[in-house]
């Protein structure tokens, strides 16, 4: 049995999204995606999950999946929390991945909302008690992400579901309808495990009691998130929004296009990734794009000198340059 998925306790904190990097010839690239990985547990990650939105699972099959899944389940090596992203359009496959991540060890898995359907609340419930029932020793932490999804599920569901699933654990919520972070939390109780997947409402989330994050923006920003998080908990909220407010750069920098495109090209001006590869519908960052991913690094070098992606000389790669700061439209997660 995993070490964790007992003491749900320890399915708190900076639970790092990462990448699922490709090589320029794109294909998966295990040996990358194992060095990140490792960079995430050695910074302080309280755990790593792949296979959500920002790993791009629509553009690869259920072996890659799997594989991949695979390949970070030796970096935690059951020292830190896996919680992997197994949903899909399809139980079936949901499932299948549901029942790989189970052999690996996982902790928990994140099972998004099923898309494009745009079920009824009912059929989101139905389909939810199917995945609780075929893994039920296994924490279902259900995965709220309605601009990718075009379905939200409501509160009251979510309720539902806790009190139909002993083991539907918890719900990470991508959403900026903060209300229902509250909402969902007042009707299951603060022992419910709600996590942020947006980025600017992840220290918000800990006042309402949440369990953390589930973040893209530990790809960039491992240890600061992770320390956010441990100095809230220590009761030092001033430093806590003083760090939350200095990673405003890099949180808008995720979203300058299509997520992942900017974060992986930034981690490869950083030296973090060889490739900076996406899969189609997905598009590399343009370039007007890599100038204005390009500004917010030069924004954030505090921050980034803290995460070691800094040299004496500065940023890693002469092609990041500053720009002038420029307001930052909300784009959808």
């Amino acid at each position: 049995m995993s070490r964790f998925r007992g003491d749900l306790g320890a399915l708190r904190g900076s639970l790092a999204a990462v990448v699922t990097p490709f090589t320029a010839e794109g294909e998966l690239d295990t040996a990358a995606l194992t060095e990140l990985a490792a960079w995430q547990r050695a910074a302080g990650s309280h755990g790593i999950s792949v296979g959500g939105s920002t790993a791009e699972p629509g553009s690869q099959t259920a072996d890659e999946r799997a594989t991949a899944m695979a390949a970070v389940a030796d970096v935690t090596a059951d020292e830190v929390p896996f919680v992997p992203a197994v949903g899909s359009a399809r139980q079936e496959e949901t499932l299948e991945l549901a029942g790989a991540a189970w052999d690996l060890g996982a902790d928990a898995v994140l099972v998004i909302t099923p898309y494009y359907a745009r079920p009824t609340q009912q059929g989101l419930f139905e389909w939810y008690v199917r995945v609780a029932a075929e893994l039920p020793d296994l924490p279902i932490v259900i995965y709220n992400v309605p601009s990718r999804t075009a379905v939200d599920i409501s509160p009251e569901t979510v309720l539902r579901l806790r009190l139909a699933c002993d083991n539907v654990v918890g719900i990470k919520e991508t959403t900026r309808d903060f209300e229902h972070f509250s909402r969902v939390l007042h009707l299951c109780g603060r022992d419910f495990l709600v996590w942020s997947g947006i980025e600017l409402l992840a220290l918000p989330l800990l006042a309402l009691g949440g369990a953390g994050f589930i973040s893209a923006l530990a790809n960039l920003a491992p240890r600061s998130l992770a320390q956010m998080y441990n100095l809230w908990q220590a009761g030092d909220h001033e430093a806590a929004l003083e760090l939350h407010y200095r990673l405003h750069p890099l949180a808008d920098l995720l979203f300058v296009e299509t997520n992942p495109a900017p974060v992986k090209w930034a981690l490869q001006q950083l030296g973090r990734l060889p490739s900076a590869r996406v899969r189609p519908p997905l598009a590399a960052l343009s370039e007007a794009g890599q100038a204005e991913v390009s500004g917010l690094l030069a924004r954030a070098t505090d921050v980034l000198g803290a995460e070691g992606l800094l040299t004496t000389e500065g940023l890693l790669t002469t092609s990041v340059t500053a720009g002038p700061a420029s307001p930052v439209t909300a784009r959808q997660p």
